[in-house]
């Protein structure tokens, strides 16, 4: 029995380190340097492999692979460097095909989870792709106003170039029979192709804006199509008649999908609603709740029992068609995060978005520790004070909030400003909060009261960003006519304006040692400043167009900096962090991963983590030191 008993054993402890690695989506897929990845990228489409067994979905960063039935992370495709806009199962399940704005399609081996192959677009972002009936063709809708049939097992890429839309295709769909390819675009029409010649068989106008979605029904009699101008629309394929125009939704519809038997039709748009409509009559059957952001695809379990949609509200959610209950929520899919920050204890991190949520993770497991909800907008900045137990976010309409950090429940709401509030920052004693405003205007605040403690006028456009000294005596503002001033924190008198070219100033981070002000921004360049004599030390030069963030590591050795919008003369659109060596002013390290501009950078306070979040909906976390910083320590 020992010996069966071992066994047994052994192979329990394997199937959980399956288990445990599967659900650890925090670690799927890290770019090298990176040592955790906190969000998955926001969704952009969602796919039922013909099995049922699997789920793919589009996200800003790969294609995350699920298990159907568990709900499970079982991969993460990763290898394209902007957001995936597409995705495709071929019809034996074995393909997967992605397409992107990077201008690529990839395919990749479903039971490996490796990239067979890169089908290049050349200068084309890439909005849509779909296999035919049989899997030997993969069509491809993209910006350059065409559709472009692959042969996928050749060698020779192209084999059909269709060309007659006037604006971006946005969704292309095969019919059953394969004969006919069904193209939605921007030009606001639909077309019908014959895919053996790749002439237009037949054009369908109805719709009043962009067209982004086209499915055949299964028996390939009717196309559906879903409209920017808030309708779907049924038509007679064969006729290329408008059978039915519905009316249900009041804005924009993003998906729409035939059922597997063909009766029902499921819209959906930003209204966060989804219609599961009778096909035969137009009526509404059931409507499916619980979305609190755009619903920017749905799809059909290959059973017609369970329907998957993806959201811009983070989540993926798995609804029973029958009942219209919830059975599985997938979490993780944020949307962009501009600002991060680390709690002093280096244990917490502090994530703020366009989604108007807070988030509190756990640095050591990337777990979700608290949400902070009350922002109903976008664009949060935020900042823990020195003492860890308070949290101060800023957003949109000029609004700043204190949270109790152990609670999770809001302290006070600081009013004042009347427009977007883009930083918030704590004076090193933890007494004062300064806020910078598109009012043009700084604020310090007493954190214990509430109370407006000050205001520093003498910007005259945006102030995006501030700063305190370690010291807490200066505060540096930075502001979109690259003027940054240095103020007396005491008086709120200008001590000092430091002036570089007119590049608007997204950010300025004190040294640790407070004689060093670091500053960038639009231009890609970042500026160095003697704190003392306001004369420039250094400017290093990125290859970015805006620099949206940077900072110092605590023993400010090293300066990381953000990259954000790039220049044409990039070819290889990689959004990267660069770390810099404050001394020398030379690039000590290039930091890949993102796949959309870096909005925010961060050091732990121990030193031994740089956290990055991203447009791309996630942040990551950086064993940023090289080899040689670590034989030097």
């Amino acid at each position: 029995m020992k010996p069966f008993f071992i066994i047994t054993v052994l192979l329990t402890i394997f199937a959980f380190t399956l288990n445990t690695f599967a659900q650890d989506y925090t670690r799927l897929g890290l770019p090298e340097g990176a040592k955790m990845r906190i969000g998955k990228g926001h969704n952009r489409e969602i796919v039922y492999s013909p099995d049922g067994s699997k789920l793919a979905a589009a996200s800003s960063i790969g294609v995350w692979i699920y298990d159907a039935q568990t709900g499970k992370e079982l991969n993460l495709y990763i290898g394209h460097t902007e957001p995936v806009t597409s995705v495709a199962f071929s019809p034996n399940g074995k393909t997967l095909a992605s397409g992107s704005e990077d201008t690529t399609i990839r395919l990749w081996d479903i039971h490996t989870g490796k990239e067979k192959r890169i089908i290049s677009e050349s200068v084309s972002r890439v909005f849509s792709v779909a296999f035919s009936p049989d899997g030997n063709t993969l069509a491809s809708g993209t910006s350059n106003h065409t559709i472009t049939l692959w042969d996928v097992a050749s060698e020779r890429n192209k084999f059909n170039l269709l060309t007659v839309h006037l604006a971006d295709v946005i969704s292309v769909a095969f019919s059953p029979d394969g004969n006919t390819l069904a193209s939605g675009s921007e030009d606001n029409t639909i077309r019908l192709w014959d895919v053996d010649t790749g002439e237009t068989k037949r054009i369908l106008k109805g719709h009043t804006k962009t067209v982004t979605s086209v499915a055949f029904s299964p028996d390939g009699n009717a196309l559906a199509s879903g409209s920017y101008d808030t309708t779907s629309r049924l038509w007679d394929v064969d006729t290329g008649e408008e059978k039915r125009i519905l009316n249900e939704h009041i804005s924009l519809v993003f998906s729409v999908a035939f059922s597997p038997d063909g009766n029902t039709l499921a819209s959906a748009g930003d209204d966060s609603i989804i219609r599961l409509l009778e096909v035969d009559t137009g009526e509404v059957k059931r409507i499916l709740t619980g979305h609190t952001g755009y619903v920017i695809s749905v799809a059909f379990s290959p059973d017609g029992n369970t329907l998957a949609s993806a959201s811009w509200d983070s989540t993926i959610r798995l609804l029973e068609v029958d009942t219209g209950e919830e059975k599985r929520i997938l979490k993780g899919h944020a949307e962009s995060f501009t600002s991060v920050a680390f709690s002093p204890d280096g244990k917490t991190l502090a994530s703020g978005g366009r989604g108007g949520i807070i988030h509190l993770w756990d640095v050591d497991t990337g777990e979700e520790k608290r949400i902070l909800k009350g922002h109903t907008k976008w664009g949060i900045s935020v900042a823990f004070s020195p003492d860890g137990k308070t949290f101060a976010s800023g957003i949109w309409g000029g609004i700043i909030r204190l949270w109790d950090v152990d609670t999770g429940k809001e302290k006070g709401i600081l009013k004042g400003h009347i427009e977007y509030v883009p930083s918030v920052a704590f004076s090193p004693d933890g007494n004062t909060l300064a806020s910078a405003s598109w009012d043009s205007t700084i604020r310090l605040w007493d954190v214990d009261t509430g109370e407006e403690k000050r205001i520093l006028k003498g910007h005259i456009e945006y102030v995006n960003c501030v700063a305190f000294s370690p010291d807490g005596n200066t505060l540096a503002s930075g502001c979109e006519d690259g003027i940054i001033r240095l103020w007396d924190v005491d008086t709120g008198e200008e001590k000092r304006i430091l002036k570089g070219r007119t590049d608007e100033v997204f950010s300025v981070a004190f040294s640790p040692d407070g004689k060093t002000l670091a500053s960038a921004g639009r231009g890609g360049f970042i500026r160095l400043w003697d704190v003392d004599t306001g004369e420039k030390r250094r400017i290093l030069h990125t290859p970015a167009e805006t620099v949206p963030s940077v900072a110092f590591s605590p023993d400010g050795n090293t300066l990381a900096s953000g990259c954000g919008e790039l220049t044409t003369a990039v070819l290889n659109r990689d959004y990267t962090i660069l770390l810099w060596d404050v001394d020398t002013g030379e690039e000590k390290r290039i930091l890949k991963g993102h796949t959309g501009n870096v909005f925010s950078v961060a050091f732990s306070p121990d030193g031994n983590t740089l956290a990055s979040g991203s447009e791309d909906g996630t942040i990551l976390l950086w064993d940023y030191r090289s080899r040689d910083d670590e034989t030097d320590n």
